[in-house]
């Protein structure tokens, strides 16, 4: 044994000893820190652990969150794999430091192995070089806010490149070595074992066998370092997602939501308090340090910990942000970075006051006869004890912390208007917070399973219940609806004016019969559709569609009420339990079973929200039982007749809550196929990719104050694929669209002749033109909707 394997030896043994020590601390700190997260429901992650694993096993191998980036994928997925795949060959490499000979035990020269490890050695190398020419060529400084990756750790992440392409390569030159001293040995069939790698065997093949020997020896070590570096350097960074994420992106995925691997959108979690839903009819009851919502850190679940952590700056669901893709201040994935960071600053101090909590004794019960001395003597025990168990109070905690640390710990979650001072400055922007429409872009997007909605909407209903800090716009919508039951304040009583000038009756439940057991569905009409002018004309398509194709139907009309929404998006869970409850009461009362829904943002609180208090109905949303109709021939639409207009261009606008909240993307596409004498033509970003209109997480209520109009944008993207037509699925949509079409046409952007309708008018028109142009049983005299 020479004196250079004897210094590798020395050098290889130390690294190995201090790299596994510093990772595996690490890992047990991950642990505690997770623990430091508010608990979910009981069984809430855990539960189907089968299926679980099975989705775990799809996203991981299929790489099914990723293909939406093909090329992405497919470099990602050789480079993810070879991960693991050759974490054997660290073994082998520590074997060489003493034999350069050495192979794994057992294994030996089984080829399969080693081509196996040869494969992944090369496409492991390519995928990373794929991965670092992306990365380039979608750098910031040559696009900026455009670039998914603006904001991002760029050191962390060319730290990790540069470890993956050095072990790859360290490999690659080592099985060339091994190559050369195999054959020397006398092994046969050289290509058989060595497939891949021959070649760089061959450019060593005229040194002496010493020289080989040395060189066998010099490379392990360089890839002992290289990977045990990574290890202190990740362990020492417990930030550095973009290196944690290979670890901790399995147990996030395992956790998520729904165990079948449903993406976390449609319905809200209900909020809670320690584990446990809010029981809001039994408000007085809850203890006075109740938590609602998220105001500090320590308030998200381990799940909201685990999320943060997991995070790998892909800027995924920051490209397809429409906040951020409209020069607003919320990027999902800064938004991450930022509660990562400073869960982690302020996570020795939390621990602390834990330690300090657990070992703190409460002062004694006062008696019932004390005097005023002793109570006074009493109440500042308590109040000493209680600055030990929060955190917030007990200050002298900070002193363990460096005096950035200290600054971090201390900074609220959320911050307020104009503050200047860094420790009064929130974590989180209150413009970024409420910006965001709820549209769920990100979670689609996130290739690890982060649930960003469910993060903004908790931290929103801290701001609304507790500090009462929310954008102006919001008091007068949270005051029609708890006054008036609509977000426009319109009377109860003016919700049937919709049907005023049909020429067929529309039966009300509590009027015409006496419960919704008469009728097949109940037509939820929804306050846009009852109050808003053009979201009226189509809640008449719909009921003149539904009546020509002889379905059976009625409306709750003055017993319906907002479905609540709009509130829970705000954060006002209170206001949303008042609305949800009263109409779960009212649907169960008046036996629903099929509820029939045209807005989007009803569907999914009917659909996916009521049942978390009791209200389990068959929802559908219009265009599936339109679509439906047409199908079965019980409704026919007419091509125009000769002369007119043919081939209009139509595009199709997914609206968020009825596409990427509850994956419906198909019967509103074939219904508009069904309609002869139109051209179909889709937009760039659409069905899971669609651009929001706007209008969702209450936004539809608040002004657009900050960089260009979510709507506008959407609309130029409608205009700019040549459509004469813009069609919808949803009311928010119809008045987003049609008040950005009004903005462009006004520019002269967009032809006076452009013109946004609900599929149901569409279809409408044709039915008509099948019926002589009378439209059936509607009144002569009454024009045709456009």
């Amino acid at each position: 044994m020479h004196a250079l394997q004897v210094v590798a030896i020395v050098i290889g043994v130390i690294a190995t000893i201090v790299g596994w020590s510093f990772f595996l601390t690490r890992v047990g700190k991950f642990v505690g820190f997770f623990k430091l997260g508010a608990p979910t429901g009981a069984g809430e992650r855990t539960s189907q652990a089968g299926l679980r694993t099975a989705t775990l096993v799809k996203e991981f191998l299929g790489h099914t969150r990723m293909a939406r980036l093909p090329i992405v994928a497919i470099a990602h997925w050789f480079t993810m794999i070879s991960f693991g795949v050759l974490v054997l060959t660290l073994a082998q490499a520590t074997m060489q430091l003493f034999d350069p000979h050495a192979v794994l035990p057992l294994i030996g020269h089984f080829f399969p192995y080693e081509w196996i490890t040869e494969f992944f050695a090369v496409t492991g190398l390519l995928g990373i070089i794929a991965l670092i020419i992306i990365r380039q060529r979608n750098h910031p400084r040559d696009l900026n806010r455009k670039s998914r990756f603006f904001g991002s750790n760029f050191w962390q992440a060319y730290y990790v490149e540069f470890t993956i392409l050095m072990v790859a390569l360290c490999i690659a030159l080592l099985r060339g070595l091994e190559y050369v001293l195999q054959g020397r040995a006398g092994q046969e069939n050289l290509l058989l074992h060595f497939p891949l790698t021959f070649w760089i065997g061959e450019l060593f093949s005229g040194l002496s066998t010493g020289a080989i020997e040395a060189l066998v020896v010099v490379i392990a070590l360089i890839k002992i370092l290289v990977s045990y570096a990574w290890m202190v350097t990740v362990a020492l960074t417990p930030t550095m997602g973009v290196a944690w994420h290979r670890f901790l992106a399995f147990f996030n995925i395992w956790f998520k939501r729904h165990a079948d691997g449903r993406t976390s959108l449609g319905a809200l979690q209900p909020m809670k308090n320690k584990g446990e839903d809010i029981d809001f009819e039994a408000m007085e009851d809850m203890d006075e340090d109740a938590v609602m919502g998220v105001g500090k850190i320590e308030d998200f679940t381990w799940k909201g910990l685990l999320d943060f952590s997991t995070c790998t700056e892909c800027g995924r669901c920051q490209s397809q942000c429409p906040a951020w893709n409209t020069e607003k201040p919320l990027s999902p994935k800064l938004m991450m970075i930022n509660l990562r960071n400073h869960a982690d600053a302020k996570a020795p101090w939390l621990q602390a006051a834990r330690k300090a909590q657990a070992e703190a004794v409460p002062p004694e019960p006062l008696a019932e006869d004390a005097d005023k001395k002793a109570k006074k003597a009493h109440a500042k025990e308590m109040a000493a004890y209680q600055g030990i168990t929060d955190p917030h109070e007990n200050l002298d905690l900070l002193g363990t912390l460096s005096q950035s640390a200290q600054t971090e710990a201390v900074r609220p979650l959320v911050g307020a208007q104009d503050v200047e001072e860094l420790a009064e400055m929130g974590v989180i922007d209150p413009d970024a917070l409420w910006s965001c429409t709820t549209c769920g872009a990100c979670v689609e997007q996130c290739p690890v399973d982060i649930e960003h909605v469910d993060h903004f909407v908790d931290m929103r209903r801290y701001q609304v219940l507790i500090e009462s800090a929310f954008p102006t716009e919001l008091s007068g919508l949270f005051k029609n609806l708890e006054n008036k039951q609509n977000p426009w304040g319109m009377s109860q009583r003016k919700r049937m004016e919709w049907a005023k000038n049909l020429d067929f009756e529309i039966k009300q439940v509590g009027a015409d019969i006496e419960d919704l057991g008469e009728v097949e569905y109940l037509f939820w009409v929804g306050c846009a559709g009852a109050f808003e002018d053009r979201a009226m004309k189509t809640t008449q398509a719909i009921a003149e569609l539904l009546h020509t194709a002889g379905v059976d139907f009625a409306v709750l009309g003055d017993g319906e009420s907002c479905t609540g929404d709009p509130a829970r998006r705000a954060g006002n869970e209170f206001l949303y339990q008042m609305l949800a409850q009263a109409n779960v009461e009212v649907l169960n009362e008046m036996k629903a079973r099929k509820i029939v829904v045209s807005c989007a943002h009803c569907f999914n609180t009917i659909a996916n929200e009521y049942p978390q208090i009791g209200g389990k109905f068959e929802v559908v949303h219009h265009t599936q039982l339109l679509n439906k109709l047409v199908r079965e021939k019980r409704l026919t639409p007419v091509a125009p007749a000769a002369g007119e207009t043919v081939s209009t261009p139509v595009t199709y606008h997914d609206p968020c809550y009825l596409g990427r909240h509850n994956g419906i993307y198909t019967p509103p596409r074939e219904l508009i196929g069904s309609l002869p004498g139109l051209e179909y033509r889709e937009m760039e970003r659409s069905q899971e990719r669609s651009f929001c209109c706007g209008a969702g997480g209450a936004r539809m209520w608040m002004e657009e104050t900050i960089g260009s109009r979510i709507n506008v944008n959407r609309t130029r993207e409608a205009v700019a694929t040549g459509a004469e037509q813009i069609a919808v699925g949803c009311p928010f949509c119809r008045v987003m669209l049609s008040d950005g079409l009004t903005a462009e046409q006004s520019e002269g952007n967009a032809s006076e002749g452009v013109e946004v309708l609900d599929v149901a008018q569409m279809l409408l028109a044709g039915v008509r033109r099948g019926q002589g142009g009378q439209g059936g049983e509607r009144r002569a005299e009454e024009p045709a909707p456009a």
